[in-house]
């Protein structure tokens, strides 16, 4: 007998909620059309779900998006670095208490106590006639983040490796969701053969019809709700062996609309808005954001970030206020419009001579017109790099608050986190470097706010 199992994924919705609805009807009328003729399916997340930058994600902390994907029937998920390291380490620890579905991640570990009870190295899925496949995960290994907020990650593929082998004679069929991106999804299949599909998150790349390597399958569903994933597999039970595999996506844009999808979505943004919406201070005129050189707004929280890093110097892009301030009282539904990015502020020590080399490479001509996309930024534009604190005078001395700078001497300069990931500043991933965490940085121009304007 050849059974046909099926595996239904998404990955990196990053809370885009606007294909949401149509996408989990369409599996879920498939799932029961395949139910009719026998054949076996599941339903599994590869992480970055929930994205703070979002109203309802933010409101809820991520529980909307847990609801979601309860309702949605679920059986295996896991997550992302946006569940890892942008949640304090008791709102993740806790994140998925009510979660109907398993949740598997194989490299996290709690540095403050037991691991929560939902966190699993691996689970095994058994279809209707038996087949068992063992679904193994392992998440990006952002060590610098998670050690600050309470967690261990270790490196994925070794993790993977340790329990795949053994799982081998346990299951007939190995599958593994890795929110690791491309590069690592071809190391592992290169290192493991034993597993024999890699579905791939992460770097949000897109395989229509998936791509074999070194006899694994692997996948790439794209991000933000884009695409919906289909893994058929095939399965001899004479032989024990897997037969076929094969992966596609389907667009979701061109998905018939569900019923109540516009109302759906109207609804949680006004539920989220009201959540929001309470006051936590009051300013007498408007703080206005410019994009191309300094405003009243960037003055403001430049002032902040000295206050709440006591740096020499700031160093952040005029793009990160998507909106003004307006005169009068200000929510927290205000401070997310404003700056609804999941970036943290990062404290990087430079000699004198590598803090001159960063304030010419923050001259580039061509970051303030660039659209950005990831890194945390969830702006229009990037915008013209602002520096306080420090200026370059005639003689090309690179001066901090009026004093030349010594090239030897240690500098602290506060930044904003997107800026040592090596994009922008290659020398930043090499620094030393204190994250400060887990406030967003609306969080902190919140507390700096509330102290200044009571």
């Amino acid at each position: 007998m050849r059974e046909r199992i099926h595996i239904f994924h998404t990955n990196d919705l990053h809370s885009h909620f606007t294909y949401w609805k149509r996408s989990q009807y369409f599996i879920e009328q498939t799932r029961k059309m395949l139910a009719v003729q026998g054949e076996t399916s599941f339903l599994i997340d590869l992480g970055d779900h929930l994205d703070r930058s979002n109203l309802v994600t933010e409101a809820t902390l991520g529980k909307c998006n847990i609801k979601m994907l309860n309702d949605a029937n679920y059986d295996v998920v896991t997550l992302g670095n946006n569940e890892g390291i942008t949640l304090s380490h008791d709102e993740l620890y806790h994140l998925y208490d009510d979660a109907r579905f398993e949740v598997v991640v194989g490299n996290l570990f709690s540095t403050q106590k037991e691991n929560p009870q939902w966190m699993k190295p691996y689970t095994i899925l058994t279809t209707q006639y038996g087949t068992k496949i063992a679904v193994l995960a392992a998440t990006a290994p952002f060590d610098l983040f998670y050690r600050q907020l309470g967690w261990d990650v270790t490196l994925p593929r070794p993790e993977i490796i340790k329990w795949a082998y053994p799982l081998k004679d346990e299951v007939d069929v190995i599958v593994c969701m890795s929110h690791l991106g491309i590069t690592e999804d071809e190391l592992l299949a290169q290192e493991c053969p034993a597993i024999d599909v890699i579905f791939g998150s992460h770097t949000h790349h897109v395989f229509e019809q998936g791509r074999l390597e070194n006899g694994v399958l692997l996948t790439g569903g794209g991000k933000f709700g884009m695409y919906t994933g289909h893994l058929t597999l095939e399965f001899d039970h004479e032989t024990k062996t897997l037969e076929k595999k094969s992966d596609r996506l389907y667009e979701n844009a061109l998905l018939p609309e569900a019923m109540g999808e516009g109302e759906w979505l109207e609804s949680m943004q006004k539920e989220a808005k009201q959540l929001l919406e309470q006051p936590v201070f009051q300013v007498t005129k408007p703080y206005n954001k410019e994009w191309f050189h300094r405003s009243q707004l960037s003055d403001l929280f430049a002032e902040c970030l000295f206050d709440y890093t006591n740096a020499d110097c700031v160093l952040f892009n005029a793009g990160v206020f998507v909106e003004s301030m307006k005169k009068g009282s200000i929510s927290k539904y205000d401070l997310h419009k404003m700056l609804p990015h999941p970036i943290n502020i990062c404290v990087v020590h430079l000699t004198g001579a590598e803090l001159k080399e960063i304030f010419l490479q923050a001259e580039n001509e061509e970051w303030p017109r660039l659209e950005l996309k990831g890194l945390g930024f969830r702006g229009v534009i990037f915008g013209k790099m602002l520096h306080y604190g420090m200026k370059m005078n005639a003689a090309r001395e690179l001066l901090i608050h009026g004093v030349p700078v010594e090239a030897g001497k240690e500098y602290r300069l506060a930044t904003l986190d997107l800026f040592t990931f090596g994009f922008f500043f290659p020398s930043f991933k090499y620094a030393k470097k204190d994250y400060l965490l887990p406030q967003f940085l609306r969080d902190v121009f919140k507390e700096y706010c509330m102290k200044k304007f009571g």
